[in-house]
């Protein structure tokens, strides 16, 4: 191994390694195995899949302007967050998260996913949804969630804490004014 670090996504380990062999040189994705386990509205539980979670977003996503990157890191942000929920998550909190993270993407395919996880029956229930769009902005890219989201006084906040979940020291230090041309 020639170097290990964390890297952003879904918090993995992105490590450089060298062929013993041939001098090759490449990288590897290590990230830890968490099982959590869905409870579905019926009652039904299964195992959280991001495979199926990124096959439903590409679905609502089918010919809009959203990159299978974008579907990709908002898929894996999303199961970061499953992860980092615990052993088990309601199906509901997965598709809410999905349809908001949608909505920030481009809000039609949010409909679209809206209309098939969310069940609507009529056009008054596809109003509704979009109603609620217009109505409640998404926070922006540079602001906090109010719902659902720990905000930095609630006790489960990560604020303060390194990727892996330690707290970090900041050393804070005074810097001086920038030099005026």
């Amino acid at each position: 191994m020639v170097d290990s670090r964390l890297s952003e996504p879904g918090d993995a380990v992105r490590r450089r390694r060298e062929c013993e062999g041939c001098g090759n040189r490449f990288t590897t994705y290590e990230r830890a195995v968490t099982n959590v386990t869905v409870t579905k509205r019926d009652g039904r539980r299964e195992r959280f899949d991001s495979q199926k979670l990124l096959g439903g977003l590409e679905r609502a996503a089918n010919k809009r302007p959203v990159s299978s990157e974008q579907l990709e890191e908002l898929s894996e942000s999303i199961a970061a967050a499953v992860r980092r929920g615990g052993p088990e998550v309601e199906a509901s909190q997965i598709g809410d998260l999905a349809e908001r993270g949608l909505a920030l993407l481009d809000p039609v395919a949010a409909i679209q996913f809206a209309s098939v996880y969310r069940n609507l029956a009529d056009l008054d229930e596809l109003q509704a949804v979009v109603r609620r769009y217009k109505d409640d902005p998404l926070p922006g890219a540079d602001q906090l969630a109010l719902d659902g989201d720990p905000g930095p006084s609630d006790p489960k906040s990560n604020i303060g804490l390194s990727p892996l979940g330690t707290p970090t020291r900041v050393a804070h230090t005074r810097r001086g004014h920038a030099r005026q041309p």
